[in-house]
C-alpha cells in the first residue's frame, strides 16, 4: 500500500470513524456534566 495512492473511501471512512468518535466524546462530557450538576446534595 503506497501513500500517494490513497483511496477515497478510506479516507471517508476516516472522517466518518472522527465523526463518530467526537461526537461520542461530547455525549460522554455531557452526561458527565449533568450528573455532576444534577446530584443529590
Amino acid at each position: 500500500m503506497t501513500r500517494d495512492g490513497k483511496d477515497p473511501h478510506d479516507e471517508r471512512h476516516m472522517w466518518w470513524w472522527l465523526a463518530y468518535f467526537l461526537f461520542g466524546i461530547h455525549i460522554v462530557a455531557f452526561v458527565m456534566i449533568y450528573a455532576v450538576t444534577h446530584a443529590p446534595k
